[in-house]
């Protein structure tokens, strides 16, 4: 069997800069210095707890590693009551900036660790909610970086395909057209991890009802990179596996396309997920989400090669 990977996967920066930040103060190595670091890397490792406010990646082997060291998940609805002498990690994705806030007044020390094109479509949130702009975002509702930039804008419309941008869009035209002004200024940012294909196709469904919409370009290019990577891998392999985990958004997208171009494709979490069915294939694509470690990827290419045919 032969192995080719594709030529962008694996680690993207946010997600790298996170597990790089909470290595630092975890102990758990001492890696190049990080941007923004709110905890001064001259105080070295945290002798108290260290938590993350929510998962930190959407990786079951780098969490499981976080939990060895000592680093515990916090579920974002249910703080802990005195968090004095804690540090607790603002996740990749991003939270609500009242959660923030709200670990701070019980004593905890954050460190922020939101991937900067994260905190970009924040920011550009929030601005855009105060100069009186209605937002469409394009995503996930449950999605962690959802739920964040929601918080950052109030009333935002989060929609997850062109039907749900449609139908949501003609509500809201419906609810304005007898208002004044007859046109109201709205705008649109997507998940950071959309396909530019799907993101366009939601503007396109909004713009019959909005002609003016804005449209903001936040998909990471990351995420481009490592879709066009996909598809050009497709072209040359008889089967994918896509390595990653399976709460991971930008991986089961590179998933979903390695299908719909008409490749047999798994999502493989580690090299015990491998389906023995892929034996048969002479040309083995690998690819990766953004999510997931080298460690993992070279485990999952050492056990493909070992496979007999």
């Amino acid at each position: 069997m032969e192995v080719i990977r594709a030529r962008v996967l694996g680690y993207c920066m946010g997600v790298r800069r996170a597990v790089e930040m909470t290595a630092r103060v975890s102990g758990g190595g001492a890696p190049a210095p990080v941007p923004d670091l709110r905890l001064a890397s001259r105080e070295g490792p945290c002798a108290g707890k260290i938590y993350t406010l929510g998962p930190l990646i959407h990786n079951p082997q780098v969490l499981a590693k976080l939990k060895s060291r000592g680093v515990e998940v916090l579920d974002e609805t249910r703080l802990p009551g005195d968090l004095r002498g804690a540090v607790v990690i603002v996740r990749a994705h991003g939270v609500s900036p009242v959660l923030e806030a709200e670990v701070s007044l019980r004593g905890g020390r954050v460190v922020d660790a939101t991937c900067p094109k994260v905190k970009a479509s924040q920011n550009l949130a929030r601005s855009l909610g105060r100069a009186g702009y209605r937002l469409f975002l394009g995503g996930e509702k449950q999605h962690g970086e959802i739920i964040g930039i929601r918080a950052y804008a109030g009333d935002c419309i989060v929609v997850a395909s062109p039907e749900e941008a449609a139908e949501a869009a003609a509500d809201l035209y419906r609810e304005t057209a007898g208002k004044r002004p007859a046109v109201i200024k709205t705008a649109l940012l997507g998940q950071t991890t959309l396909s530019p294909g799907e993101y366009r196709a939601i503007g396109e469904a909004i713009r019959p009802f909005f002609p003016d919409l804005r449209v903001e370009d936040t998909i990471c290019e990351a995420t481009r990179d490592r879709q066009e990577a996909l598809m050009e891998l497709c072209g040359q392999v008889d089967a994918l596996i896509v390595a990653g985990g399976r709460a991971s958004a930008n991986t089961r997208r590179l998933l979903s396309m390695a299908q719909a171009l008409g490749k047999p494709a798994w999502l493989v979490e580690s090299a015990g997920d491998i389906p023995r069915e892929i034996a048969a294939c002479s040309v083995v694509g690998l690819s990766a989400g953004a999510s997931t470690p080298d460690d993992v990827i070279d485990e999952i290419e050492g056990a493909l090669l070992a496979m007999d045919r």
